[in-house]
């Protein structure tokens, strides 16, 4: 079997384009550029690189971004003071906390106290409530950009069975209510899951998002289906550090019609998701200042 492997670099520019595209729109009619506040705890080497790269994309997207750098000893008060100010800021459309934050922070005070309209993760309580109810919502990145994915590769989801392996509230449950309102079959496999495997092979479009290192081998997948690598972990091989996803690459590749490679796949997707979450916040903000009754979308 011939197999395509989905690139989600050029995915992700081609997103990027569409967002500035939209951007320009805002500017032309002499509005504010979207403004994107990152807010970094600590000095973690991951998560200095992932705030650098969303910065990147948010200047590439002509949106103005906003860093907040906070040191590793940060209290809680001091963490929570800035997302109030950020709250209230009208050039600030989006608020992102990098996460994971310290152990001595509450990250779940953190999500609840940014305002859902600026919630351009997806993870406040009232998002996942309008995204699970099929209401227009601020989506977390990482669905909304799996979502993307397949609809730019496949386009019209109908009648496709998904299988979705994990069920975190990060990635799990809103895919499986994306990939429901796109109006596919969906079964959410999880640790105790019996014959989990051969539940996975009954899918179309298999999504892994579980967090252990190349689990989904070739016993998982159904000749012909779309494999999508949500997971990025970090293991040593040959006494090298490599990235490597939730699926076996090698063994799996030959089977499917498609799948994401790790690293390039998903990830670069996701933060070309949080430029278009963070214009649709901003959007949002406009049409609530001229008066209309705009929802989220």
């Amino acid at each position: 079997m011939s197999t395509r492997v989905i690139d989600g670099k050029r995915l992700a520019d081609n997103l990027i384009r569409e967002v500035s595209e939209q951007v320009q729109h805002l500017l032309d009619a002499d509005l504010p550029a979207p403004g994107l506040a990152v807010v970094l705890v600590g000095e973690d080497p991951a998560s200095a690189v992932y705030v650098r790269n969303k910065i990147k994309r948010a200047r590439e997207a002509g949106m103005r971004s906003i860093e907040k750098r906070l040191s590793e000893d940060c209290t809680q008060e001091t963490l929570e003071a800035i997302i109030e100010e950020l709250n209230q800021r009208e050039d600030v459309h989006g608020i992102l906390v990098q996460l994971p934050l310290p152990k001595h922070l509450s990250a779940e005070r953190v999500i609840r106290l940014i305002a859902p309209q600026k919630d351009v993760d997806g993870f406040h309580p009232h998002n996942v409530g309008l995204l699970a109810t099929g209401q227009a919502s601020l989506i977390p990145c990482t669905p909304l950009g799996c979502l993307e994915i397949l609809q730019r590769e496949l386009g019209d989801l109908s009648g496709k069975h998904a299988v979705i392996v994990g069920r975190s509230n990060i990635v799990g449950k809103p895919m499986a209510n994306l990939l429901l309102q796109a109006n596919c079959t969906i079964t959410v496999v999880h640790s105790k899951t019996h014959q989990a495997n051969l539940l996975a092979r009954q899918a179309d479009i298999l999504v892994a998002a579980v967090g252990q290192p190349e689990l989904i081998d070739e016993s998982w997948v159904k000749p012909g289906a779309v494999v999508i690598d949500v997971g990025i972990n970090a293991v040593e091989q040959a006494g090298k550090r490599k990235l490597v996803g939730d699926v076996n690459f090698s063994k799996v590749a030959p089977f499917a019609k498609a799948i994401t490679p790790v690293p390039g796949g998903v990830g670069p997707m996701t933060i070309a998701c949080l430029m278009k979450n963070t214009l649709v916040a901003a959007q949002y903000a406009r049409d609530q200042a001229n008066g209309l009754h705009h929802t989220l979308s």
